[in-house]
């Protein structure tokens, strides 16, 4: 159907009213803001004729409005004050807003990790007042404050996005994705592999990625377990640069397949070496730290993720650190005990920091000379400096290093009391490399004179594999920080169950900003060039929990590792085994009950988890010390089973010393089925799936465990659980599926080996998909 010219004419005709409207309304605009800046300039020379600085201060002081530095903010400030009134504090922090092109913004802190990111353009104001002392300059017995709103400028259009630090994040907001999978990173393709060079290269490139020859460049390497094993001079420069190796499947994968980057790393990770490999933004190349008026050097590299390995020379209580240059000739004061060596970090994600601050005070091994070193930079990244001075009094270098200290944190170096202050450091409770030196005397010669059974000498190597925990660790090799206290880690676990409770009530942006700066102060974290990530879903928070989780026992492990090391009578892993308390013997590959459990592993591996398949190497009888004692109260409990439990390698040294730990009081209860409590599987590969192995790292550990499950509450949904019901001794999961599972040929703990400690009536569990925590 045609359109009626009268129709055509009419609808003009409305247009044309519609842009007359709005031309008149964006001069009368223009006029307004005209008029308003003749206003503030009429009130800047006026002041300027008949006020000094001092003046102007005072006027500031006596309406409640902070004195910024410099004659130019102070003329700005008051201009703005006494042309629409004076500003009253933020809402949220009661800080100072201050006049930007765009909104008012708070110059104040939430609290002493977090700068206020409020802004508004309609602040609450007050009348301005001129004091009486001032009404013998003319202007101001003059001046009559009429009160009005600031007029603003209508919002330009913004340009894209980029990753340098900007001061007000979006809270709720997720990083865009990159359009292609590899774009940023530099890949290192070595040996024969099926495709050319020439083709592999089309692909990296297509994919975003691009190709180099040189290993400690490249982001990841492609190659063969073939050339992994004949191990040549370049592999050898990618095993020594830290980064992992993927076979040549991984290409073809991630152009074809919608899984993500981790998960093919994963999947296709043939070496048994290598860092984490994170996306980064094109930005990461262009943006460094400028360079500042020091004696000291400045390194202005590409703001790369690359792991540093440095080599830490251990000398009484600190390790030198090897930027310095001097660990071969000088070593950390130490006195009365107090070592001269501190840590610092700063996080604060609405300015996109994420720095640490190292400071060491050295003395010469021979004879007395003394340096104050300092260095810093971005955590993860080869962006920051450092600087050395040189002292031949050691009282003046004590106080260099004092006056430095407290620069940076605001707190005495003897203080017992540490308070946090806004834009300043935080010390970080680490070792300083003591452990290190001990680990190293443990492992050096492990194995020679031992005592124990071959497949328990290898399992002691397994538990305590220094190697396996740094990679579990953050930041050991990126910045190296050390290892993490307790206490520290515990702080970290309070933090994330009160980030935790206000995200789950709807707290504000503010609350989630300021937890999560704490959080990444006390646990360091390499982000690259990126912002830190806010903590503000319960998924992601989770999964810091469970880093905890491992950092904890790993803090563990380290802890048994660091005594025995001047024992020279014995073999390093005996030393290490009878640490654990608790009795570890191989269960004979030709027995029934070794039969009977591979039988439990073939018959409870799961139809779902079909990308790996299970094979059991070893099978250990072990016996903690004191463990049947705290069991025999519960033995007489009806419906004991025999269930798997899985964990991290890294984290057994804490289980067998320790024993199976619910979650500590600090940690939120978040991510729990039914709360805090030891959770259990009948599917092996369920609990299979805890153990985090990998094709580059496919042996795990699994423990099969005795429980005295007693009534059992039954479930079929999430729900928390703080205290059972009476008569209740633990919590199972109901499955639909439970019909389908049941006489899959679980054995009866009677059966086995122990079956003499077990009362007949014990129960075979059924497999049936279910998990069972005890509860504390």
């Amino acid at each position: 159907m045609r359109k009626r010219k009268a129709d055509e004419v009419d609808g003009d005709a409305t247009k044309k009213k519609k842009q007359k409207k709005a031309d008149k309304e964006e001069k009368q605009l223009e006029k307004q803001l005209k008029d308003q800046s003749q206003l503030i300039w009429n009130i800047k020379d006026e002041l300027k004729k008949c006020s000094s600085t001092n003046d102007m201060k005072e006027l500031l002081i006596a309406n409640k409005q902070e004195v910024p530095s410099g004659e130019s903010a102070i003329l700005d400030r008051i201009s703005d004050c006494m042309a629409f009134g004076a500003l009253k504090p933020c809402e949220e922090c009661q800080g100072q807003l201050v006049f930007k092109s765009d909104a008012y913004y708070c110059t104040g802190n939430i609290t002493a990790w977090t700068k206020c990111v409020f802004k508004t353009q309609t602040p609450n104001r007050k009348d301005w007042v001129i004091p009486k002392e001032f009404h013998e300059i003319p202007y101001l017995k003059k001046f009559k404050f009429k009160r009005q709103d600031r007029i603003f400028s209508p919002t330009p259009v913004s340009p894209p996005p980029t990753t340098t630090n900007s001061s007000a994040p979006s809270l709720g907001a997720a990083p865009v994705p990159e359009d292609k999978p590899l774009t940023n990173m530099k890949i290192l393709c070595i040996g024969k592999l099926v495709k050319s060079k020439d083709v592999l290269k089309t692909v990296i490139e297509e994919l975003g990625g691009k190709t180099t020859g040189t290993a400690n460049k490249a982001t990841l390497c492609i190659s063969s377990k073939k050339e992994i094993e004949k191990m040549s001079k370049k592999m050898e420069e990618v095993k020594e640069a830290n980064v992992r190796v993927v076979s040549e499947e991984f290409l073809t994968d991630i152009k074809s397949s919608g899984k993500a980057l981790q998960e093919l790393l994963s999947l296709h990770g043939i070496s048994s070496w290598g860092a984490e490999v994170k996306l980064e933004t094109s930005a990461t190349k262009s943006v460094g730290m400028p360079a500042g008026k020091s004696s000291g050097k400045v390194k202005e590299e590409e703001g790369s993720s690359k792991s540093k390995k440095m080599k830490l020379t251990v000398k009484g209580g600190a390790a030198v650190d090897p930027d310095s240059g001097l660990e071969d000739g000088a070593h950390v004061l130490d006195q009365n005990g107090k070592i001269f060596s501190a840590t610092l970090g700063l996080v604060d994600i609405s300015r996109g920091t994420n720095s640490y601050y190292k400071l060491q005070l050295l003395e010469d091994d021979v004879k007395k000379r003394y340096w104050v070193f300092r260095s810093w930079g971005r955590v993860g990244t080869t962006i920051g400096g450092n600087k050395l001075d040189k002292f031949s009094d050691k009282n003046a270098a004590i106080d260099n290093f004092l006056s430095v200290y407290e620069e940076k944190t605001g707190n005495s170096w003897h203080s017992k009391n540490f308070t946090k202050y806004p834009n300043k450091f935080y010390p970080l409770e680490i070792d300083y490399g003591q452990d290190e030196e001990a680990v190293k005397k443990l492992t050096a010669s492990a194995g020679t004179k031992s005592k124990l059974a071959k497949p328990v000498q290898e399992l002691i190597k397994m538990i305590f594999d220094v190697e396996s925990m740094k990679k579990a660790m953050i930041d050991l090799q990126k910045m190296p920080l050390g290892k993490l206290s307790k206490r520290q880690i515990q702080s970290a676990y309070s933090i994330l169950s009160e980030v935790q409770q206000t995200v789950s009530g709807g707290g504000s942006d503010s609350q989630i900003l300021d937890l999560s700066n704490r959080f990444y102060t006390l646990i360091p974290h390499d982000f690259g060039m990126k912002k830190p990530p806010l903590l503000n879903n319960l998924e992601y928070i989770q999964t810091k929990v469970h880093m905890l989780d491992n950092l904890l026992d790993i803090e563990v492990a380290y802890s048994l590792l660091q005594g025995g090391a001047e024992d020279d009578q014995k073999d390093p892993i005996d030393i290490n085994y009878e640490k654990l308390k608790t009795k570890i013997e191989v269960v004979d590959k030709e027995s029934k009950v070794f039969n009977i459990i591979l039988d439990y592993v073939k018959n409870t591996h799961a139809a779902t988890h079909n990308s790996y398949s299970l094979e059991v190497e070893d099978i250990f009888e072990i016996v903690r010390e004191g463990e049947y004692q705290r069991y025999k109260p519960f033995q007489e409990l009806p419906n004991r089973q025999l269930l798997w439990h899985g964990s991290r390698t890294t984290n057994f040294a804490g289980i067998l010393s320790q024993g199976l730990r619910i979650a500590p009081p600090e940690a939120p209860v978040t991510g729990y089925m039914f709360g805090k409590g030891v959770y259990f599987a009948d599917m092996v590969s369920k609990s299979a799936n805890y153990c985090h192995t990998s094709q580059a790292d496919p042996v795990g550990l699994l423990l099969l465990g005795e429980l005295a499950l007693g009534n059992m509450h039954e479930l079929k949904k999430a729900a928390h659980i703080s205290k059972l019901p009476k008569g209740k001794h633990s919590v199972k999961e109901s499955l639909q599926t439970c019909a389908t599972m049941v006489n899959r040929g679980a054995p009866d703990p009677s059966s086995l080996l122990w079956g003499s400690r077990l009362p007949q009536r014990s129960k075979a569990p059924c497999p049936t998909g279910h998990r069972c925590p005890l509860q504390a």
